[in-house]
């Protein structure tokens, strides 16, 4: 699949029908994704719920949830992940966040962000989905995020850069992830290294 391309400023709208397209596409994702768990059809299956509202279950203004994007970013050969100790949480975590009016897709939100919290050029990312996961969060004074996460691969000559969301950025062996971790990014390492396998994106034999 050829890389996404991103354009454009993100910036933050109250109208729903900006993100039409966007929930469209989240829509047809997720009614035809074969879930990776039993914990991922429950929050697959929540979350295609959530959507019935509409466009705005996109938007971060949504009180009662929103669909959020994420990505875990492995290098070239499989042999490491890349996650963020996150400025708000004081956790390590896989790179997401927000769909923005931006994107018309969540593969496109996901590589998006990605990229904007690596600093890394050139990555490139499975469309199929890992993981769904649903776990409150302090938006709007009290929300879930609806999160659907995916499996990027970063270039061999990848150099990171930390973002202003991020106290840190480190690269880490599968099996020897850091404390403190957040909740439900060990298991993503599994569904990705599987994608990475079985994607074209694949750089290494």
């Amino acid at each position: 699949m050829p890389d996404t391309v991103i354009t454009g400023p993100t910036a933050q709208t109250t109208d729903p029908e900006t993100y039409k397209a966007l929930h469209a596409d989240a829509t047809a994702l997720l009614e035809g994704w074969q879930p990776t768990s039993p914990d991922a059809a429950s929050a697959r299956d929540r979350t295609l719920a959530l959507l019935a509202a509409g466009p705005v279950a996109m938007s971060r203004q949504h009180r009662p949830g929103h669909v959020t994007a994420s990505a875990l970013v492995l290098d070239s050969t499989g042999s490491r992940v890349l996650l963020c100790l996150h400025v708000k949480f004081g956790r390590w975590v896989q790179l997401g966040g927000h769909c923005e009016p931006v994107d018309q897709t969540l593969v496109a939100a996901a590589l998006r962000e990605a990229t904007e919290e690596s600093g890394i050029a050139g990555l490139r990312i499975d469309p199929v989905p890992i993981d769904v996961d649903v776990h409150q969060v302090q938006c709007q004074g009290g929300s879930a995020h609806h999160d659907v996460r995916f499996a990027v691969i970063a270039p061999p000559s990848a150099v990171e850069q930390v973002s202003d969301e991020a106290e840190e950025l480190g690269w880490f062996p599968p099996d020897q992830l850091p404390e403190p971790l957040a909740g439900g990014t060990v298991q993503l390492v599994a569904p990705a290294l599987a994608a990475l396998r079985r994607s074209p994106l694949r750089l290494a034999p």
